[in-house]
């Protein structure tokens, strides 16, 4: 399986947040989404799972069902936790479970995978910000999809919780599985690739509180964290703000059963 953008535009409020983006990761890789804020990491991840519409470029799933869309394929981890409050742990991760379609599987085994067996009858209403994380990462776990797509993954966890993640994605990609995560930091997997977004920030995006939900002043989200060094790093340039939109190549994408924040 191979996942690759060639010459991936977004436009989004009003201006280009990338542009001419180009990557390919395989079965067994990840890679890591880094740049700093409104650079465009949580738009990326977005555009790929179908939640933002492709304005330039293309998107394409090599060895994948090809009667299923990226997003079907695909689990996505976003800022939020969906989940909802006056259901059970159990009953939440049950609910995934059946929204993506599994059928029959238990739900015990990912439960007990993320350290929260012993909560499986609380209300989510009840749970830490970081129980509410690991409570999303078992979806990931309880129905098998190849793609995952991670927005932040560890900004609630602790240290034996991102270890413990970091466990998880190494054998999702033993498995043949692959792997985009934006991060401001180390995503805990070595020779994992980076993709860099936005190198130098234009004085306008440093200026104009960003317009793209859930991210902050400038757009993006969490701290300004160095990235570890990869071991292998690709980049992309700046785009220069924009009130039009690029229209060549532009496609609708179906965000299929896999969008889910």
């Amino acid at each position: 399986m191979r996942l690759s953008a060639l010459d991936l535009a977004c436009h989004r409020g009003g201006r280009d947040v990338f542009v001419g983006l180009s990557f390919a990761v395989a079965s067994g890789e990840a890679m890591a989404i880094t740049g700093r804020n409104g650079a465009g990491k949580s738009s990326l991840l977005r555009t790929i799972v179908g939640l933002v519409r492709v304005t330039h470029g293309q998107l394409a799933l090599e060895g994948g069902d090809p009667e299923l869309t990226i997003a079907e394929q695909a689990h996505y981890l976003g800022h939020q936790d969906a989940l909802k409050p006056s259901l059970s742990v159990a009953e939440n991760l049950r609910f995934w479970v059946g929204f993506l379609g599994a059928r029959a599987v238990a739900i015990q085994p990912s439960l007990d995978a993320v350290g929260l067996d012993e909560l499986a009858d609380l209300p989510a209403a009840y749970l830490s910000a970081g129980q509410r994380r690991r409570l999303s990462i078992a979806r990931l776990l309880a129905v098998k999809r190849p793609i995952w797509l991670l927005d932040e993954p560890t900004s609630t966890l602790d240290a034996s919780a991102q270890q413990r993640l970091a466990g998880f994605m190494r054998t999702h990609l033993a498995e043949g599985g692959l792997i985009l995560a934006a991060s401001h930091g180390s995503i805990g997997l070595d020779g994992a690739q980076e993709l860099r977004l936005g190198q130098a920030a234009s004085p306008l995006a440093a200026s104009v509180p960003s317009p793209l939900v859930g991210e902050g002043l400038g757009g993006g989200s969490g701290g300004g964290a160095p990235a570890s060094t990869p071991a292998r790093r690709l980049t992309t340039p700046t785009p220069n703000p924009s009130p039009t939109s690029l229209h060549s190549g532009a496609r609708k994408r179906d965000p299929g059963g896999g969008g889910e924040e």
